[in-house]
């Protein structure tokens, strides 16, 4: 990814990068998040839980500052993401954060985060 296209997809609007996120995750079949003893989490102005995540290492990277800066991008197999990680975030009432750019992100239930990415996973 060149300097050009990572500028212009990280200043696009988040239901925009929600768009690329599901369709870049899906081909590469991998998400990926900041870790460091444990996945980076924030919390929204109602004070729901947020597991951020990224469609591609170098926007992931990207985030990793302030409080996230001793962070390291970290992938998550599609499959193992869609099967355990989500299961696990509704268990614990965790929200998805997708694409987040250090202003703002698509923040939605797990049910509609795994139903856009199954239905995209029925293209390929």
């Amino acid at each position: 990814m060149n300097n050009k296209e990572f500028e212009s997809l990280i200043k696009q609007p988040a239901n925009i990068r929600y768009e690329y996120f599901i369709k870049q995750v899906v081909d590469r079949e991998e998400i990926w998040g900041l870790y460091n003893d444990g996945w980076a989490a924030s919390a929204d102005d109602e004070g729901n839980y947020l597991f951020p995540f990224w469609p591609r290492k170098e926007f992931a990277e990207y985030c990793a500052i302030g409080d996230w800066s001793n962070y390291k991008a970290e992938a998550i197999n599609l499959q193992e993401f869609v099967e355990l990680f989500l299961l696990g975030m509704v268990e614990d009432g965790i929200k998805p954060s997708i694409f987040f750019n250090n202003d703002d992100s698509a923040v939605l239930e797990v049910e509609v985060l795994k139903y856009d990415l199954e239905r995209e996973l029925e293209n390929y």
